[in-house]
């Protein structure tokens, strides 16, 4: 049977599935810019996340400043990774590294803190109640 003889609302049907995307699909992503100034207090934010979902925090530096991340959780399967610009390996892992990192920057540009939970939580649909403090210095 060709498309041409299906009744109208099999073929709509046919092309909801077809030309939408499923709400499973995607798992959420949270992105935010946070502006860090070298030498003054430490930025903290909070969020939350849930299964596969991650939050994304952008932080702008130059090489050879410092920058430091520490996560404070309430799931022990949650973590960070910070990534470089231009980089496909991550410059850190948290789930090697644990939930600090304190490290001289190799490059200027936009660094990316991601925070996520690790698969045997996120399948589970886990919550995870996170606070991030980073902060950047000569």
């Amino acid at each position: 049977m060709s498309l041409r003889h299906l009744p109208i609302h099999a073929s709509l049907l046919l092309a909801a599935l077809i030309f939408t995307t499923p709400a499973w699909s995607a798992d959420p992503v949270h992105k935010e810019t946070v502006e860090l100034t070298a030498g003054k207090t430490v930025h903290s934010v909070k969020g939350k996340i849930k299964g596969y979902a991650t939050a994304e925090y952008t932080v702008t530096g130059k090489a050879g400043q410092t920058l430091s991340v520490k996560l404070k959780t309430n799931q022990p399967s949650n973590y960070f990774n910070i990534r470089q610009p231009g980089q496909d390996e991550a410059l850190f892992i948290g789930s090697s590294g644990g939930n600090s990192y304190q490290a001289k920057l190799p490059a200027d540009g936009e660094y990316t803190v991601q925070v996520y939970l690790m698969r045997n939580a996120a399948r589970r649909n886990a919550v995870a109640s996170y606070s991030l403090e980073m902060g950047l210095r000569d």
